[in-house]
């Protein structure tokens, strides 16, 4: 008979690099004990997570393999689920957020976000770099600090 049900959804990590002992330690371990458990016992537990495709991390790590960032993610993506594999943790699903079923589930939460009236339209200000014809990220901006002078600067302009 079953006690509980209950969803363990674990963080997802950038497919931007091979997974460490930090990630399995701080993230999955635990997670997997605390399943195996509530299975031993008899509960429904849905284990969950997947790699996170987007965001700067995976970007700069293309840009230093000169490959595009879903090479790199679909390497990474594979290397995660072979490493959980080798390690004996086990999801019952491990996804990927360019999945078409993430990017519905995403919708239907902003469609229901934007009805509630939780979200709002604004602007920002981000550098442009016109060689590479593409908005950048805080990451890629360095030099001096219009503001304070500072010459080792890192992120973007800010009003």
């Amino acid at each position: 008979m079953c006690l509980l049900k209950i969803l363990v959804n674990c963080a997802l990590p950038y497919a931007n690099g091979p997974l460490h002992l930090g990630h399995i330690a701080g993230a999955y371990l635990g997670a997997d004990i605390f399943v195996r458990y509530h299975r031993m016992v008899g509960d429904d537990v849905l284990f969950i997570s997947g790699s996170d495709e987007y965001g700067t991390p995976i970007t700069i790590t293309a840009d230093k393999l000169k490959k595009s960032p879903q090479e790199v993610a679909d390497f990474y993506h594979q290397d995660h689920e072979e490493t959980f594999r080798a390690l004996g943790i086990e999801f019952d699903i491990f996804s990927r957020t360019t999945y078409p079923e993430h990017h519905a589930t995403v919708a239907e939460f902003l469609d229901e976000f934007q009805r509630k009236g939780y979200l709002s339209e604004g602007t920002m200000v981000s550098a442009y770099c016109p060689v590479d014809q593409r908005f950048l990220p805080d990451r890629y901006v360095h030099g001096t600090c219009p503001y304070c002078g500072f010459k080792d600067a890192r992120g973007g302009p800010v009003r």
